[in-house]
This record gives C-alpha cells, sequence and structure tokens, in this order.
C-alpha cells in the first residue's frame, strides 16, 4: 500500500473513532440517572426503548475501558466503563452466577437466553476493565464467569437444548469462535494453562468439525461429530461475517503462536468467504448463504449489515500487512468503498446497521438490543494499529 494511502485511512479511522464514533456513544448512551447505557437510539439520537440488553451493555464497558489501555488513559473513558461496570455487577447476574440477557433501565430481570453469550462479552469487559482500573473484582468476576461458561459447555445437559438431543444433535460455530476470542482476551492479564488448552479443543473443533474444503467454507451448524446436514437448510447456512471473523481470530493465535499454517487457514478462510459471500450484482456482503446455492429461509439473507463488513475491513487490512499480497488490497479497497459510500450517516453521525441488498437503508436506527457501540469501534481501532504500524 503506497505511504500516502496509509497517512490517508490511518486519519480518516482515527477520526471516524475519536471524532464521531466514541463521542456518538459519550454523549448519547450513558445512563447518568439509573447507571449502564442506553442502546435503542434512533437516527437522530432520540431514545426509542429504555430496556437494556446486558450482552451490549459488556460490549461498551469493554470499548471505553479498551480505548482508555490502547488509545490514551482519559479520566472520562474509565468513568464511562465504570457506569457499565456498576450497572452490570449489580443488576447483570442472577444467583447462579449467569447473566441475564435483558433487563429494565432500572436493572430488573426480563430475559434470561440458553446462551452464553452474554457471558462471554461479561468476561471481555471484566478482563478489559480490570486492565484499565485494577480493580481485583473484575479479574476475580472475569475468571469466574469464563470457568462457568466452560462448565455449562463441556457439560451436556446443563443448558436447555435448542433441539430435542434424541432427535438431532446439533452444534454452532459460534461457541468455538468466542472461546477462542476471550481466551485469547484472558490471558493477558491472567496466566493459566487452562486458556491455551480451551483454544486448543475449539481451534480442533473449528478445523476439523466446521471448516469444510470441499466445500470451501466454515459452515455454520454440524453435527455432534462434525457431520455436515446438507439435507437441511440449517446444515448448508453460512454466514460470511463469522466465518472473517473466525479467520482473524485464527491469524492472531498464529501470529502469537509462529504457526504459519494456522495463519495460512485463517487466509484461506477469507478467501473462502468473500469468494461465497460477495454480491457480484449490488456489492456488499450478504448476511448469510446457502451454501449450496439452495433457497435461504432468513427472510434478511440478503440485506447488508454493518458488522460483517467492519470485519473484513480489518481481517483484509491484517492479511494484507503480514503477506504483502496484493488481492488483499483489492479485495480491502473494495470493501472500504462499499462501506463507506453506504453505512456512514454524515448528518447524524455513527453508522446505519441495516441496508437492502441495494445499499439503500432498510432503518435509520443507530443502536437497539442488537446494534451497539463493538464492531465498528474494535474495527477502527485495530486498523489504526496496523495503519500505525504501516507508516
Amino acid at each position: 500500500m503506497r505511504k500516502s494511502r496509509v497517512k490517508e485511512l490511518y486519519n480518516l479511522y482515527k477520526y471516524c473513532l475519536l471524532d464521531d464514533v466514541i463521542p456518538f456513544w459519550m454523549k448519547n448512551s450513558l445512563d447518568k440517572k439509573y447507571g449502564g447505557y442506553l442502546h435503542f437510539l434512533d437516527r437522530k439520537v432520540k431514545v426509542f426503548g429504555t430496556d437494556k440488553a446486558m450482552w451490549l451493555e459488556c460490549r461498551e464497558m469493554w470499548l471505553f475501558s479498551k480505548i482508555y489501555n490502547i488509545i490514551e488513559p482519559k479520566r472520562e473513558w474509565l468513568e464511562a466503563s465504570k457506569i457499565g461496570y456498576e450497572f452490570i455487577t449489580e443488576h447483570g447476574f442472577d444467583a447462579d452466577g449467569r447473566m441475564f440477557f435483558l433487563v429494565t433501565r432500572d436493572g430488573k430481570p426480563l430475559r434470561k437466553r440458553r446462551y452464553l453469550f452474554t457471558e462471554c462479552f461479561g468476561v471481555m469487559a471484566m478482563t478489559e476493565y480490570y486492565k484499565a482500573s485494577g480493580n481485583k473484582e473484575a479479574l476475580k468476576r472475569a475468571r469466574e464467569t469464563y470457568r462457568l461458561i466452560i462448565d455449562l459447555y463441556k457439560k451436556p445437559g446443563s443448558l436447555p437444548p435448542k433441539i430435542i438431543p434424541e432427535t438431532r444433535v446439533m452444534k454452532s460455530l459460534a461457541m468455538p469462535m468466542m472461546l477462542i476470542c476471550i481466551s485469547q482476551e484472558i490471558r493477558e492479564v491472567d496466566r493459566n494453562p487452562l486458556y491455551r488448552e480451551v483454544i486448543d479443543e475449539a481451534l480442533r473443533e473449528i478445523l476439523n468439525h466446521f471448516m469444510k474444503g470441499d466445500l470451501r467454507i466454515l459452515l455454520d451448524n454440524v453435527g455432534a461429530n462434525g457431520e455436515a446436514m446438507l439435507n437441511i437448510p440449517e446444515g448448508r447456512l453460512v454466514c460470511p461475517g463469522h466465518n472473517i471473523e473466525v479467520a482473524w481470530f485464527l491469524v492472531h493465535e498464529g501470529l502469537s503462536r509462529n504457526d504459519h499454517a494456522l495463519i495460512d487457514t485463517g487466509l484461506k478462510i477469507i478467501d473462502w468467504a468473500l469468494e461465497i459471500g460477495w454480491d457480484r450484482m449490488y456489492g456488499g456482503l450478504y448476511y448469510f448463504v446457502d451454501v449450496k446455492g439452495k433457497p435461504l429461509t432468513m427472510l434478511e439473507w440478503d440485506m447488508k449489515l454493518w458488522w460483517p463488513h467492519t470485519e473484513a475491513l480489518y481481517a483484509l487490512l491484517l492479511a494484507h500487512q503480514i503477506t504483502g499480497e496484493e488481492k488483499y488490497l483489492i479485495w480491502y479497497e473494495k470493501v472500504h468503498e462499499w462501506a463507506f459510500n453506504h453505512f456512514p450517516d454524515s448528518i447524524y453521525g455513527e453508522w446505519y446497521g441495516y441496508l437492502h441488498r441495494d445499499g439503500t437503508i432498510s432503518t435509520t436506527l443507530k443502536g437497539s438490543m442488537w446494534k451497539g457501540p463493538f464492531h465498528l469501534p474494535r474495527a477502527l481501532l485495530q486498523g489504526m494499529k496496523i495503519l500505525e504500524n504501516m507508516m
């Protein structure tokens, strides 16, 4: 990449992160009355719902701690993270150690899911807050929650099944993906051989069960022993965004271990995901794809969501940096152009989250129970670090 382009991109990412995205959430989401963060924000940044999704509470707490740790130790960012920490520790955990998925504005529990993703983001948030604040209770909570996740994940029947297991056993790519992510995060502050063991097991599961070389993709769902279930729609399902996110987790792990085979596997998965996931008619990444080209049952399958594009931006920049290959630069520029031409709101700030296939806006919301300050600022922050190194 040309030095002038590197500098141009760095300045753009820095502006988007520090003059747009972070101020947007700092100004509009901090709940000064009850603590925590408000995420149901319309285009003009008016609150249109006050319930709080705990996984987004954790993500925002993680973000403010992260930029405090990585960008600059600004007191206001640490205070913003503390608002989340206090709300989550007071209202986010049930008596059994699991976390609620949805609570009222003042913290009364509304919903608790069978999935462990809220707990995963709880580990990330507590870990990063410990790094920022030195609060040992946060690290203790991260360790305890991590241990609970592993125990529940490894013990069949400990969580209510989505599908009756006597009829069919099916497992999702999302959990081994998240186990790699949270293990990489917590091992930065805590020396425990368990984290390496969990990553090793998750890698084996992803590479031997979900990765299908003959189909050139990672499947979202497989049988208990990795068998492809191509006779049902769920078994043919691919989420290009998740494939790309998993891929850069693998590249990070390969770099940390100096494992070139693992790095190459991550790069291969990026190639596959772009090959199957890019819309050749309108541009942009599909949300879901059927690996056999069959009709999809998800009505949102052809929508263009913000987060797969932010994952692709970072993954491609990383791939180009470590390989120097022109193909990753070409792909990066293609994704960058499409994303920055369609998602940013130049009037009210931040990014739209949901577009129709042709790139027109589906909904103008800036935050909801599913969209919050995580994928976009993480990609901008990580991209800045790569661009700094390239400069």
